[in-house]
């Protein structure tokens, strides 16, 4: 699958880190606020790849959050915030997701 479209929705931290990266379309945003550009993003049918900040998930409502997790065009992907506790198990859901890979069996 090839990434044409890429945009960003998050802390400062995560949007200016894929913003210094190359990716032009990055949107500091939190709570309400990243929510509405959220559902802008995906309404719009511009993009091919929408990451997220983890943070915004808890705040989304079920119906918004469904079509995140489900959606393939765009792929929607939550991005842990650097340093958190809850990172590791952000990326073992990540890849059950995405690749339908459960890695917790995988370690040892």
């Amino acid at each position: 699958m090839k990434f044409e479209k890429i945009a960003v929705i998050g802390e400062r931290e995560i949007a200016l880190g894929f913003k210094l990266i190359g990716i032009k379309d990055t949107f500091i945003k939190s709570g309400s606020d990243a929510i509405k550009q959220f559902a802008e993003l995906m309404a719009s049918k511009t993009y091919n790849l929408i990451l997220v900040s983890e943070s915004i998930r808890p705040e989304m409502d079920g119906g918004l959050l469904r079509l995140a997790e489900t959606s393939l065009s765009p792929l929607v992907v939550f991005i842990p915030m650097p340093g958190k506790e809850e990172e590791r198990e952000s990326v073992e859901r990540l890849a059950k997701r995405v690749l339908g890979v459960d890695i917790k069996g995988l370690k040892k």
